[in-house]
């Protein structure tokens, strides 16, 4: 997976870090507020996009009596400490992290979020030091699934884009990268499962846990398998 690879860029969200149940409390929470429950497919509807672009598909699909930037910093507000506090990292996330410190290989975040909420989750989980450049879909063009977001934390790492790995959790994100011209690894998350036969169709790479990397472990997508002993880790380094 690693072969070759001079670059890896996590989204955060559902891939990095388990914080996907943390947003539809707040969306329960925030509708609430104005006589709203969130459609059951409102994360499908909002997946990929940017935090400027999801506050407004809510005013204009909730009729909310808000601007753009006050729905987004009641969103911030909400979520900051439990960001800071609740959030916490996928299983394997911190040991295959150390592992990409290790063999030298740049490491970024690519994220929809904001970057105040990312500064905080990384803080909280004591990775801030892992990671060389973060960029967020907000600061692009186009959020995802665009390619834009992957292609500019490409050029702020100093690497090409077929040398970056991605690590993805929902279909959008992983078109953003495909896009993009970078392999994809999709990482299972429980908000995602619905979408799994989706996801496994994009992805060139499967995970359930970041151990299974660096085990040797991981799902090759397209009917391989993994080699094992020897062959696994030449492949890996």
């Amino acid at each position: 997976m690693l072969n070759a690879m001079k670059a890896v860029i996590f989204d955060l969200d559902g891939t990095l870090m388990d914080s996907m149940w943390m947003w539809r409390d707040i969306d329960i929470e925030y509708l609430g507020r104005y006589g709203y429950e969130p459609p059951a497919n409102i994360e499908r509807d909002i997946e990929g996009m940017s935090f400027t672009e999801t506050a407004v598909y809510f005013q204009k699909r909730f009729a909310l009596p808000c601007s753009i930037e006050e729905i987004k910093k009641v969103w911030r507000d909400m979520a900051l400490e439990k960001y800071a506090k609740e959030v916490s990292l996928k299983p394997g996330a911190e040991g295959f992290l150390a592992y990409l410190r290790e063999t030298g290989i740049r490491i970024g975040i690519a994220s929809s979020n904001t970057r105040d909420l990312i500064d905080a989750c990384l803080a909280g989980n004591g990775i801030a030091g892992y990671i060389d450049q973060i960029i967020t879909s907000c600061e692009v063009a186009k959020g995802k699934p665009a390619p834009d977001v992957y292609l500019q934390a490409a050029s702020l790492l100093g690497v090409r884009p077929d040398h970056c790995l991605v690590f993805e959790d929902v279909p959008m994100g992983i078109l953003a990268g495909k896009n993009a011209g970078m392999r994809v690894c999709a990482v299972r998350d429980a908000f995602s499962e619905p979408l799994t036969e989706e996801i496994r169709a994009l992805a060139d790479y499967y995970i359930t846990t970041y151990d299974e990397i660096l085990a040797g472990t991981y799902e090759i997508l397209g009917g391989k398998s993994v080699r094992s002993g020897a062959a696994r880790k030449e492949e890996l380094l």
